[in-house]
């Protein structure tokens, strides 16, 4: 394989450049984790970050298998045609893109927008095929799937809890249910920052091996920490603007509800890490609130609300790659 030679100044550089990405996905998608635990009132704002920071980092002693890693680094774009211009545009159009949509705020999915960003910068540089269809379709499938998953397990643990507590009082139940949210926000946020920091180690890694720093067996130890940490340090600044949107404009959530959406997101986010998808946790989880909601009743939910959100995900991939299109072709005048 030919080796990428660039200054050491540039691979710091596309290395800090990806760890902020990292850390701006802790800061984007804090809402995802803590949104319905804040919203419902069982954990004020910052004890709610410090868990789910906490759980972050504790995701690297979990998740021993870098699968979704690999997924990144090797199998969306042609490794071939990784050098320091695509890594960049593929970094600048996933970070413009998480800014815009949590001004906004936005639940949009910073996994979807950094895959966005490599398709951009590789077809930029080498045409559609660059692209690794095969990796790219299983991306694309979930896109749809992990909702969809979120939405089957948060209303099915709705409906459970419904039937399995059918006799007791709702002072009860909320009691109940204020401590069990405690755990299933836990189970979120390790989910979390098993599948979200192995998206930048799979960034990191791609690029040490085109520059040949590093073997394609495993990333160095070293990738590993610093992703972590970085999502970590993100998520303890939150994302305020989008837990709004997530805990109480989608649907009004109760304890009750605020469990069952994070266990099912939770579900769905250990399976797809263990497959090896970087799915999104901002469309699990979007999902699962949607699920709770509508196994009460369908006007519980605003899908007015809903649907903005879905358009979102659908601009995601393309905004992120045309915007890392632009950036690739400045990356070749300045780097």
């Amino acid at each position: 394989m030919h080796t990428v030679q660039i200054s050491i100044y540039i691979l710091g550089f596309l290395i800090v450049l990806a760890l902020l990405f990292d850390f701006m996905n802790g800061f984007h998608d804090a809402a995802n984790a803590i949104a319905t635990v804040v919203s419902t009132g069982v954990l004020k704002p910052q004890t709610a970050v410090a868990m789910a920071a906490f759980f972050n980092f504790v995701a690297v002693l979990v998740f021993h298998q870098l699968n979704v890693a690999a997924s990144v680094g090797k199998d969306t774009i042609d490794p071939m045609v990784v050098d320091q211009y695509v890594i960049f545009g593929a970094l600048v159009g996933a970070i413009f893109w998480n800014l815009v949509t949590w001004y906004y705020g936005i639940p949009s999915s910073s996994s979807h927008a950094l895959i966005g960003g490599l398709v951009g910068a590789a077809v930029a540089k080498a045409g559609t095929g660059a692209l690794i269809g095969s990796g790219l379709i299983k991306v694309v499938l979930f896109i749809v799937l992990s909702p969809l998953l979120g939405f089957l397990l948060g209303s099915l643990m709705m409906l459970l809890v419904s039937w399995v507590f059918v006799r007791a009082t709702p002072r009860k139940i909320d009691s109940w249910f204020r401590r069990a949210q405690l755990v299933s926000a836990s189970m979120y946020s390790l989910g979390h920052g098993g599948n979200d920091a192995q998206k930048t180690i799979g960034i990191i890694w791609m690029l040490l091996i085109a520059t040949g720093h590093s073997g394609a067996d495993t990333p160095p130890l070293w990738v590993i920490i610093a992703c972590y940490c970085a999502i970590s340090c993100g998520t303890l600044f939150g994302g305020w603007r989008i837990v709004k949107t997530m805990g109480q404009r989608i649907t009004k959530l109760k304890p009750v509800g605020g469990f069952c959406a994070e266990t099912g997101g939770a579900i769905t986010l250990f399976i797809a890490t263990w497959l090896g998808v970087p799915v999104s946790t901002t469309h699990t989880i979007t999902g699962a609130i949607v699920g709770v909601g509508a196994a009460r009743k369908m006007s519980a939910v605003r899908w007015g609300v809903a649907g903005t959100i879905v358009w979102a995900w659908i601009f995601t991939i393309p905004a992120a790659a045309f915007v890392a299109a632009l950036a690739w072709w400045i990356g070749t005048k300045i780097l």
